[in-house]
């Protein structure tokens, strides 16, 4: 007699359906449960986005509440601009600032916060949960701020990037020190100077909001001074001309090109000239004479027209002779490289090659000069 056989396929059906209660479950209970532990989410998620985030900040509840450590004591953490929340998350937790970088992601997405994280620079401690690390880090508030000068420009657009910045000093405060530094006196070697255009040396500081305005002067100036050391002070003054002298005509080469390869060549054919009493005869002086007008759309008119080159002015070179009385713009450290060890060159004269590639056509002479000319 064959044993009875009991049917299996009713237990699968029974099985699929107490799975499907079960999901459906969750489904529902999911964001009930993350609301209720966490508080109410990002408007934005729903459906499934909904039930991810709220289950993942659900499973790494323990890291999220708990602090990384007890011992505490602050911790700076800086955000860089456009810097993503994976690589924030995983830097947060190589500090030891939180516990898990899966789980403290998923929070910010599930909050959304994730786009409300602020760059700049932070003072945050491992006796904080990971929440209100979150928090801090989106605070509208941060007591220092990124900044940035860009190579080649003058003080003015300096000035005119300081309101958007967060930095607490009015452009008009910062121009009124740049250029009357008699206040500085006791502060900086370049007091006496009429300008300190040009000594405000471009790179990437990290400000505090509510610096002075002779101390926010004196950082971009200090800086200036920590870069251009000593030996390199000396070899411009083995040019034959002073400090000021040469930051002025690196501020000349800084806007003549954007190749660092090209500079020291340039010094060279500035050096010629000088030395042989031909006038400078550079666009950018012109350019900084002809100073902000909305109808070029900035600082720097682009192109000149024959009439600019016969402007009124100390700064253009086309009239006067020699360097004018103030550097043009801040130049960055290849330009006053150059400055300081230029090439031994024969030329007089350069011009944009005809190739858009950005580079320049040397000669020595004017009539090779304007054989070079484009078409």
């Amino acid at each position: 007699m064959k044993p009875k056989r009991h049917p299996v396929f009713p237990g699968c059906v029974l099985l699929v359906l107490l799975f499907g209660i079960f999901l459906s479950i969750l489904w529902v209970g999911i964001p009930i449960i993350a609301r209720w532990q966490f508080g109410a989410p990002a408007e934005q998620l729903t459906g499934f986005s909904l039930r991810n985030f709220g289950l993942q900040t659900l499973l790494h509840r323990s890291d999220l509440t708990q602090a990384s450590s007890k011992a505490g004591g602050e911790i700076d953490f800086t955000i860089e601009s456009s810097e993503s929340i994976n690589s924030i998350s995983h830097r947060l937790a190589a500090a030891g600032l939180i516990k898990d970088a899966g789980g403290f992601r998923a929070y910010l997405v599930y909050k959304g916060l994730d786009s409300r994280l602020k760059a700049g620079a932070y003072k945050l401690d491992p006796a904080m949960t990971s929440i209100e690390i979150a928090e801090r880090l989106q605070a509208i508030y941060s007591p220092i701020v990124p900044f940035f000068i860009y190579p080649g420009w003058r003080a003015e657009e300096i000035a005119a990037a300081l309101p958007s910045s967060g930095i607490e000093v009015s452009p008009e405060e910062f121009l009124a020190i740049v250029h009357n530094p008699s206040s500085l006196a006791e502060l900086t070697p370049l007091s006496e100077q009429s300008s300190l255009n040009g000594f405000l040396f471009p790179g990437a500081y990290q400000i505090e909001r509510k610096i002075s305005p002779d101390a926010l002067v004196l950082t971009f100036v200090n800086r200036f001074f920590e870069s251009v050391n000593p030996g390199i002070v000396s070899a411009i003054h083995q040019q034959g001309i002073s400090l000021y002298e040469g930051i002025t005509l690196a501020s000349i080469i800084q806007r003549e090109t954007f190749e660092d390869e090209e500079r020291a060549l340039m010094a060279s054919v500035f050096y010629n000239r000088l030395r042989d009493g031909i006038k400078l005869e550079t666009d950018p002086t012109v350019q900084y004479a002809l100073g902000y007008s909305a109808k070029w759309g900035g600082w720097w008119k682009t192109p000149l027209q024959t009439k600019d080159l016969e402007v009124d002015s100390p700064y253009n070179t086309y009239v006067i002779q020699g360097l004018p009385p103030t550097p043009i713009s801040n130049p960055g450290l290849s330009s006053i490289m150059a400055v300081a060890y230029p090439e031994d060159s024969p030329f007089y004269f350069f011009r944009a090659k005809c190739d858009n590639s950005g580079y320049h056509d040397f000669s020595i002479t004017f009539a090779e000069h304007l054989s070079k000319e484009c078409q």
